[in-house]
């Protein structure tokens, strides 16, 4: 019998997919709707297991069109709502701030209407720490209580999607929980982002660009650590509540260029890939430092990140080097 009826958007990307993954095998009592617009950012090969499975079924649509949300919404009656899909490249936030603020605003918006009508389950919103801003330093870590201060054009559309999640749990009484996290890091993530490129760089040779002069910090959280949490919030995270999720591996960007240099020398795959460090043009606004106190998360659901860093970084590396060669 089907318990549940869960359509979870942006299925096709970095986060999405392995939550599908997650949730298709774990729950054979759910029927798992996947939805996607498959942007450059998609990539439905991460999906191929999943051909298999009865219980799940793929959507290809643009949460910014309104009407094809509403009738999908009509049609399949889902239960729950896990909403991943998003633009989130704050470079390309800097250069098509439109875009961003289309997807992220208005496509959150035409979701938790259409969920309004014909939902009543609940609505788990994924989101980010940069809607915090930033810290020094030896600032505090951002908690569940930090004010928004976003950076960015990306930050601030993720900031007032996260405001319309919780204003429609005021207003409308929408069962909702709304879970921020840090960098995620992992197999699945698209060749842009640092982790990634840093791969690419060196695999090919290529100088590695880093902005400014390295020492913006950031905490990486695994991404299956991350699903796990979600999986967790989605079933027994309290209506209304915000959950942060991170990792306490907090490192600058130089430093994690160093990481990947000497998983790249143990290996014996390049002879000096440090020379192939270069420091670029600051990014405009660029945040200095994010930092997750996840501890609501840890005593309220009894949630830790499971994975190491270093044994992380390095299956990340090598699931790469194994993608790279085609």
């Amino acid at each position: 019998m089907i318990e549940k009826k869960i359509l979870i958007t942006g299925d096709s990307g970095f986060i999405g997919s392995h939550l599908v993954l997650l949730f298709a095998s774990k729950y054979s009592n759910y029927e798992i709707h996947g939805l996607d617009n498959l942007t450059y950012a998609s990539n439905r090969d991460h999906l191929k297991s999943l051909a298999t499975k009865s219980n799940y079924q793929f959507h290809k649509m643009d949460i910014c069109n309104r009407e094809a949300i509403i009738n999908l919404f009509r049609s399949h009656k889902f239960t729950d709502v896990i909403h991943l899909a998003a633009e989130s490249h704050v470079d390309n936030s800097i250069e098509d701030p439109v875009l961003f603020m289309q997807t992220n605003i208005l496509g959150t918006l035409n979701l938790l209407d259409a969920f309004r009508q014909y939902s009543s389950g609940r609505f788990h919103h994924i989101s980010t720490d940069e809607v915090y801003g930033d810290l020094s330093l030896d600032e505090p870590m951002f908690d569940e209580n930090t004010a928004y201060n976003p950076s960015s054009p990306y930050s601030a559309s993720k900031a007032s999607s996260d405001h319309l999640v919780r204003a429609y749990n005021r207003t409308y009484g929408l069962n909702i929980v709304v879970t921020n996290c840090s960098n995620n890091y992992g197999p699945h993530q698209h060749l842009e982002k640092f982790i990634p490129t840093i791969i690419h760089c060196l695999s090919n040779d290529k100088h590695i660009p880093i902005y400014g002069n390295g020492k913006n910090v950031r905490d990486w959280l695994y991404v299956e650590d991350h699903v796990c949490a979600l999986d967790l919030v989605f079933h027994n995270g309290k209506n209304g509540e915000t959950y942060n999720i991170g990792s306490n591996n907090e490192l600058s960007n130089i430093d994690l260029v160093y990481k990947i240099c000497d998983i790249f020398l143990d290996k014996d795959l390049i002879k000096s890939p440090h020379s192939l460090i270069q420091f670029v043009s600051d990014r405009l606004g660029h945040d200095r430092r994010y930092a997750i106190d996840y501890s609501k998360l840890s005593t309220d659901l009894n949630w830790s990140p499971r994975v190491d860093f270093d044994q992380g970084l390095l299956i990340t590396v090598d699931w790469y080097l194994n993608y790279l060669k085609g």
